[in-house]
């Protein structure tokens, strides 16, 4: 009997290896298609099955996954979004092309696009804030002011609050478009900005599977006008009617987008109107997030997954209620990261249940104002809200670090940035 493979298309730093164990313990052997597997260090680490193909080229991975089917009985196929969802919409048109289970890629691609998202929320009634398409310095400007300042500019793809600004005067509207324009220009297609409402009040995240809203988590944001993720916590501190409220809009945005398959993500700001969605990711969360709702509730939101790619049934049922939390290390500046340590006291704290760090010395940081600017994470559970606080508190007090500031003379444009790890989030 020829053995049971799951197709993972590309890899991720923070979430990949969760994935390749869970499909482990489910009996089935993972193997990872990428166009460099070389940048996912738990592949060589754990000695797993790796295949340089092009996956921008759907072609040679119909080939790659014909060729694997003459060896392997191919139980499922998925992968992971880059920045602009991409893998996930080659996913699902694998998944169609091999009639196995997976996500709607025009739903996907729907998504993909957060002006074409905004497009069919708003006409479900779906509430948002205000926004225009822009493709010019004059086009950002008149929507700006047509909307009201501040305004929230960003890229109308992407992820992780790359190019995501609050631009609260015409100062840094200008700028702000600059660096946009000149970015988009390097991606070879027309620029496409989008300008938004500045939805005021704080930050909720609906995590779904099928049509059910599995968790509810809140989100703390610093380091206006950009927004660094600092922490986030689950369950989120919420009334039963505002519960419900969230997971009734979350639920009409499925509908509205046509998604309703696995996992998807859906973020609220919580307004005077109540909540109002400023984004839907397609999928499952990348970073903290999956961790943060096992350690809360009891339910692995990969292995659950990885159930239904495989057809099987799964089990949305709850454990158990802890409140668990993740605080993000922040850098305080740029310069040469001296030393960072602590983390391994940290991780004898009672109640933590992971630290990692991201950087080691002498690292180069150079902030960008997103996700890529922190420096590690802690993790913590227990039965109380207070009880978790107090943990993460005293973990993160071990944890210490110096940056040497860049001399004033330096030229940063030849330094890497803050390392990458992890490349896609999507929530934290």
């Amino acid at each position: 009997m020829a053995r049971r493979a799951l197709i993972l298309v590309e890899g991720h730093r923070s979430i990949g290896l969760l994935y390749v164990k869970a499909a482990q313990h489910l009996g089935l052997h993972p193997i990872t298609l990428s166009a460099d597997p070389v940048q996912y260090d738990y592949l060589a680490a754990e000695s797993l099955a790796a295949i340089r193909v092009d996956t921008d080229d759907f072609d040679a991975l119909i080939r790659e996954c014909t060729r694997l089917r003459a060896t392997y009985d191919i139980a499922g196929i998925t992968g992971f979004s880059g920045l602009d969802e991409s893998i996930y919409a080659t996913v699902g048109k694998l998944c169609r092309h091999f009639d196995l289970p997976g996500p709607d890629p025009v739903s996907i691609e729907r998504c993909r696009d957060k002006f074409t998202q905004r497009q069919f929320l708003e006409a479900a009634g779906i509430p948002m804030p205000a926004y225009r398409l822009a493709a010019d310095a004059t086009e950002v400007e008149s929507s700006a002011m047509e909307i009201g300042l501040p305004v929230i500019v960003k890229p109308a793809v992407g992820s992780g609050s790359c190019g995501v600004r609050l631009c609260r005067d015409v100062d840094e509207l200008a700028e702000h478009t600059a660096h946009l324009l000149a970015w988009e220009r390097t991606r070879e297609s027309s620029p496409r900005i989008l300008v938004e409402e500045f939805a005021q009040g704080p930050q909720y995240s609906a995590d779904t599977m099928g049509n059910e809203v599995i968790a509810v988590g809140a989100a703390d944001f610093d380091c206006p006008p950009n927004f660094v993720v600092r922490g986030s916590i689950f369950p989120a501190l919420l009334t039963d009617c505002e519960h419900k409220r969230i997971a009734a809009v979350s639920l009409s945005c499925l509908s509205a987008l046509g998604l309703g398959w696995g996992p998807a993500n859906i973020e609220f700001r919580w307004t005077e109107r109540g909540p109002v969605v400023i984004e839907v990711n397609p999928r499952l969360p990348g970073w903290t997030t999956p961790r943060l709702i096992q350690l809360a509730y009891g339910i692995d939101p990969i292995g659950e997954h990885l159930k239904l790619v495989i057809g099987e049934e799964w089990d949305l049922r709850r454990r158990h209620s802890q409140t668990a939390a993740v605080r993000f290390l922040v850098p305080e500046g740029d310069g040469v990261l001296d030393w960072i340590d602590g983390d391994t006291r940290a991780a004898t704290t009672p109640g933590v249940a992971e630290v990692k760090l991201y950087v080691e010395p002498k690292t180069p940081i150079v902030r960008k104002g997103d996700f890529r600017d922190t420096m590690g994470h802690v993790i913590a559970a227990s039965p109380s809200r207070a009880e978790t606080e107090a943990i993460l508190q005293r973990a993160v007090d071990l944890i210490g670090w110096s940056i040497t500031p860049f001399h004033p003379l330096a030229n940063r444009s030849n330094l890497r940035s803050l390392t990458c790890w992890p490349p896609e989030q999507g929530g934290s």
